[in-house]
């Protein structure tokens, strides 16, 4: 998602040595934008297309994929049923094999140990065979299906049993993209637009963030559970407006840039570091799209089971610890269990802090201790690190204006969609939240005088290097809203004097 001034891609095209161009709307599907392809290739619009870049490597089709020129098109290769058919003949003959003994009837006990290992050799296989993601997820699917037709000849023991002895494996990894030096020292600044890349390239930025603190080393993780706890954390964000996995990165990009900014390896310990970076790749784990306000008015699922208190952030926690809770994903196995009761009440404590309702307790509470920093008093660091999770969380602002507006047209659609949702079923609508009475100007001045300055002037008063690169386009970006507000303003009140004079004009005659 771009600004207005970006609403459209173009992107070209190698078409058997003719350059073809490609214009599609920001808001394009995928499958939107694979017809368009097919169309410029002249092939049915239903054909199955790879593109490539100059050097070989895949690009994903969506509207986020990165931006190219004449001189750099893309090649599009069709693939042919045959070709498809190709790399899906071993699982497929697995599969039906299998199918086949099912439609036996009821002779599900008789097949539990055929059935137990031909699952764990296509398992085996999606894993150790490399194939693309799209193949892994069908074959993912394909295995799905088939445990739900063993759960239907009620065999719940089988399952069960079968869960035992077979590791959890339908997590494939993403391909590794190799990222450039460019890349890797933007990665460091909050001026990073995480609009530019697709979620397997943030992805391999993330695993590049675990790596480049020493993380990885220091703790013993297996890289290859790195991997799959991010994708499993990529696969547990919902697709709403704003509180999306591209939101997560954001943030964990941000909280990365300021342990480099503010050197904070050197005032933390790297189990600290550890639970910072954990806790903003969780903090919205699962987020519905609707804050705690609705949840707890519309007296939800999640507002029950929390008694009404932060039921997003304590979901969100709970999300994060069930995916700990698969050891393919558990990137805390090497710690013993002390070690491990630390990471997790450290990490709670953050995604709880996240919980905007609590905002003025906390960054009140770091006020009383900031001009008396201790860094070897435990209640201090934690005050601390809960400041630094929740100037991440709302940083956008921080960034660069073509960075930073898309985001409130996203967080705007996620307001009125509930607004919307909560007029419909008669609960009480925010004024912020109203889209009859909002406008993005009044939207950010207020967020951003009274909440995110002060904030981030309080940080700056441990770490003054915060004050050009974070605080500085905080104050620009406010002034910039608030000549935007001057001009709505203004625009008001003249459409407001022509529907006066019209009104008057209709009365003298």
């Amino acid at each position: 998602m771009g600004s207005a001034s970006s609403s459209y891609r173009v992107i070209y095209l190698d078409v058997d040595g003719r350059i073809q161009k490609v214009v599609f709307s920001r808001f394009c599907s995928p499958c939107d934008i694979k017809e368009l392809f097919c169309t410029a290739l002249g092939v049915p619009r239903n054909t199955n297309l790879t593109l490539l870049d100059s050097s070989g490597a895949m690009v994903s089709i969506d509207p986020t994929m990165p931006h190219n020129t004449e001189r750099s098109p893309y090649r599009v290769v069709p693939l042919t049923g045959g070709q498809l058919a190709d790399k899906e003949e071993l699982f497929q003959n697995v599969l039906t094999q299998v199918a086949e003994q099912f439609s036996r009837a009821f002779k599900i006990n008789e097949l539990k140990t055929e059935v137990t290992n031909r699952l764990a050799m296509l398992e085996k296989r999606v894993e150790l065979e490399g194939m693309k993601v799209v193949e892994i997820e069908k074959c993912r699917n394909d295995i799905k299906n088939l445990r739900e037709e063993m759960a239907s000849r009620n065999n719940s023991n089988f399952l069960e049993d079968n869960k035992k002895l077979t590791p959890r494996r339908d997590v494939p990894s993403y391909p590794k993209y190799h990222l450039s030096k460019e890349t890797i020292e933007a990665l460091r600044l909050p001026t990073f637009d995480a609009w530019q890349w697709e979620p397997n390239e943030m992805l391999s930025c993330l695993e590049h963030m675990y790596h480049d603190l020493g993380l990885v080393k220091d703790f013993n993780i297996n890289p290859i559970t790195l991997k799959r706890w991010l994708l499993c954390i990529h696969d547990n964000y919902k697709n709403n407006p704003f509180h999306n996995f591209r939101h997560c990165f954001c943030v964990t990009q941000m909280m990365y840039s300021m342990i480099c900014l503010c050197s904070l390896q050197e005032k933390f310990t790297q189990v600290d570091i550890l639970i910072l970076m954990t806790a903003a790749v969780c903090h919205d784990l699962d987020h519905p799209g609707f804050n705690n306000t609705y949840q707890i008015n519309a007296r939800t699922e999640l507002a029950v089971r929390y008694n009404d208190i932060s039921p997003l952030e304590n979901h969100h926690c709970a999300v994060a610890f069930q995916i700990f809770s698969q050891p393919d994903c558990n990137i805390f196995s090497n710690f013993d269990p002390e070690a491990f009761k630390q990471i997790r009440q450290g990490t709670i404590t953050l995604i709880l802090a996240t919980d905007m309702a609590r905002h003025g307790e906390i960054l009140d509470s770091f006020k009383q201790k900031v001009d008396n920093f201790d860094y070897t008093d435990e209640e201090h660091v934690t005050c601390l690190k809960m400041v630094l999770i929740k100037c991440c969380d709302i940083s956008n602002e921080v960034r660069p204006m073509e960075v930073a507006e898309p985001w409130v047209d996203c967080l705007l659609e996620e307001y009125f969609m509930q607004s919307d949702r909560e007029k419909a079923e008669g609960l009480p609508v925010a004024p912020f939240m109203d889209r009859e009475k909002v406008t993005k100007p009044t939207a950010q001045i207020g967020f951003i005088k009274f909440v995110l300055i002060p904030m981030f002037e309080t940080v700056m008063k441990l770490f003054p290097q915060i004050e050009e690169a974070m605080v500085q386009p905080l104050r620009e970006s406010r002034d910039r809203y608030e000549e935007l507000k001057q001009i709505d303003d203004a625009m008001n009140e003249v459409q407001k004097k022509k529907s006066e004079n019209l009104t008057m004009g209709g009365k003298k005659k």
